[in-house]
């Protein structure tokens, strides 16, 4: 029987096991929700966890490519040799903060005319039902910023494939299996800051799971986009089945993130 596991991915310094959390939901029903893992151990634990029972999915909240015009100035031609290039020079990037990345005191939003650089096409593809769209992976400060999490968190993706993980959509299916999540498409319209709305919304849309776990994850907004995005996996198991290896030369530079099916 499969378990969709969720993480609320970080790329903080400090106060890291505070932000990193998991999820997982087994037969539809949430069995954790939990914090106090850094980068490292979170990817242990898939490890270890897999080397039990390969039958997982596993949700990562970051992105798994840049743009391609950017993948293809590193020399690199698909995302997996990207990652080798992350590995080395991600924290440059982010002290740095040179264009094209922005976001910190100093570096400003690109100019429109060079927003749609900014954006992968799945970023560019994936709106939610309220007009929300993810962020640019270049933005590393700031509201929303997804680049710092992505640039600490693709290298990590070199040594789930190493240890037997797919990495959709890069490669052929199996199990274990590592997609991209955008948790907000997953979640939906919501405030997420407010504790209150938080409860509220679980209570509606998850009543049926157990109390203690869902007050667990109305603790903070992390908790609670591990918790929904691993429900929402665990409800569409069948488009998961059907996951397929990109034909696509793009998504195979870019990548793709995993949206439950539009009639869904």
């Amino acid at each position: 029987m499969p378990a969709f596991l969720a993480i609320d991915w970080s790329g903080a310094i400090a106060g890291i096991r505070r932000k990193m959390w998991i999820a997982e939901v087994v037969a539809g029903r949430l069995v954790r929700v939990e914090c106090g893992r850094d980068r490292a151990e979170i990817v242990d634990h898939l490890v270890e966890r897999a080397g039990r029972d390969r039958d997982l999915v596993v949700g990562l909240d970051f992105a798994f490519a840049f743009p391609r015009w950017f993948v293809e100035a590193q020399g690199c031609t698909r995302a997996t040799e990207l990652w080798r290039v992350v590995e080395r020079d991600g924290d440059t990037w982010l002290r740095d903060c040179a264009p094209p990345f922005w976001g910190r005191t100093g570096r400003r939003r690109p100019p429109p005319d060079a927003a749609r650089a900014m954006y992968r096409v799945t970023e560019s593809d994936t709106v939610t039902a309220h007009g929300v769209r993810p962020k640019s992976t270049f933005q590393v400060g700031g509201a929303g910023a997804v680049g710092t999490g992505s640039v600490r968190g693709m290298p990590w993706l070199t040594r789930l494939r190493e240890h037997g993980f797919a990495i959709w959509p890069f490669d052929p299916p199996r199990r274990p299996v590592a997609l991209e999540i955008y948790p907000r498409d997953l979640t939906g319209r919501i405030n997420k800051s407010s504790a209150i709305a938080r409860r509220l919304f679980l209570a509606r849309e998850f009543a049926d799971q157990d109390p203690a776990l869902l007050e667990r994850a109305a603790s903070s907004e992390d908790a609670l986009d591990a918790a929904v995005s691993a429900l929402r996996m665990s409800q569409h198991s069948k488009a998961l089945d059907q996951l397929s290896a990109s034909k696509d030369p793009i998504e195979q530079i870019e990548g793709r993130i995993w949206r439950p099916p539009p009639s869904a």
